[in-house]
């Protein structure tokens, strides 16, 4: 690797390059329409599967871009400067199925699966957040019980990520009280979605409960062995957190632009805003904070990947990264005054998408709690 710590490799910035131009040219021409209908754009979705991204962190002999996270990074920071609810969408389905189902498959699974997922032409997502579970993953209650060559799986989860539109999805049940990974598609008698949860921001996205109702799920879609799910979650929650600051980091990125360029062209009182100290300071400290975030995302995810694990990093990464988008984001909206605040221009929907980054993925109080533990663990006295 060279010393660029954004851009480490030649394939590093031909990802970026790539990444740029299809968001300048295909994802915001619709950010704004999809966000008022609060639909995902599927045929856009699928043609991010053409470009060979929704395998990413995928190893190229299975199909995949075969690169790391720094790359993941990469995908997620660019997308989300035009519209973080796709971004979202594709987070869910890149990171949180297709990354996590390869690490826990087996190769008649990814036989099956892999090619319509890295296509796009299955919409896929993970189901782990329940109505009375959140960050308290072991207090999760839904089941699932072995039944001759079938497992029945009883229980709702919630808030997911690609619920109305998703064929599959990688759900975490308990087998005899121990947390295993199930691979569900519509396909299995008993399983349904609920109506799209309407939402603040992210709309780009949308949300549903997955409802397991005696859901009969083959036991050729166990992944893994029972009770290793909460192994498979644990792994893929750092590539998750990284890419979600990386979003937030997208979102301050933008703004920071949106601002500059307002304050040049905007004047009052004879003079641009850019020439008033109060307006500098917006400017200054949002440029300072968004490439704080950005080295650090970026610097921790060089030191992650399926053998490497590095929770303190990805931990500390989101915590301070996910509230910079949201404080970007109001400055530049009080830069631009009443145009920030109205849907003509962008500001006010990236404002609305920020928040999700401070509660998704692991709230910034799970993150502060997981940092003090894992410290003292790693400074005993």
């Amino acid at each position: 690797m060279n010393a660029d710590l954004f851009d480490p490799t030649d394939d590093h910035r031909s990802l970026r390059e790539l990444v740029a131009d299809f968001t300048r040219n295909e994802v915001e021409p619709q950010a704004a329409k999809h966000d008022e209908l609060g639909v995902l754009n599927v045929e856009l979705f699928r043609k991010i599967g053409e470009l060979g991204l929704l395998g990413v962190t995928v190893p190229a002999d299975d199909g995949g871009a075969g690169m790391d996270a720094v790359a993941a990074v990469i995908v997620h920071h660019e997308l989300s400067k035009s519209d973080p609810g796709f971004c979202l969408a594709y987070l869910a389905h890149a990171m949180l199925f297709v990354n996590n189902f390869y690490h826990c498959s087996n190769e008649e699974q990814r036989a099956r699966v892999m090619p319509k997922v890295l296509s796009g032409e299955w919409v896929a997502g993970m189901g782990m957040t329940e109505p009375g579970a959140g960050t308290d993953v072991l207090g999760m209650t839904t089941t699932a019980v072995k039944d001759g060559d079938h497992y029945v799986m009883n229980g709702t989860k919630t808030y997911i990520t690609n619920g109305c539109e998703g064929f599959c999805f990688l759900v975490y049940a308990k087998v005899e009280g121990r947390v295993t990974s199930f691979l569900v598609d519509r396909d299995c008698p008993g399983f349904s979605t609920s109506q799209h949860i309407d939402k603040l921001g992210m709309r780009g996205s949308t949300m549903s409960e997955l409802i397991f109702d005696d859901c009969r799920v083959p036991a050729a879609n166990l992944l893994g062995d029972e009770g290793q799910g909460i192994t498979h979650m644990m792994r893929n929650l750092e590539l998750e957190r990284l890419t979600l600051a990386a979003m937030s980091v997208g979102i301050a990125d933008r703004c920071v632009d949106i601002m500059v360029r307002h304050a040049q062209e905007r004047k009052t009182f004879g003079k641009p805003l850019l020439e008033y100290g109060q307006i500098q300071r917006y400017i200054a400290d949002s440029y300072a904070a968004t490439e704080a975030a950005k080295s650090l995302v970026y610097n921790v995810a060089r030191s992650v990947g399926p053998e490497h694990r590095n929770r303190i990093g990805t931990d500390a990464a989101k915590l301070f990264a996910a509230p910079v988008g949201k404080q970007v984001a109001d400055a530049a909206m009080q830069v631009m005054g009443g145009a920030g605040y109205c849907r003509e221009y962008p500001v006010e929907r990236l404002w609305r998408d920020a928040k999700l980054l401070e509660i998704g993925g692991g709230t910034l109080e799970a993150h502060q709690k997981n940092l003090a533990r894992d410290l003292a663990r790693a400074r005993p006295l």
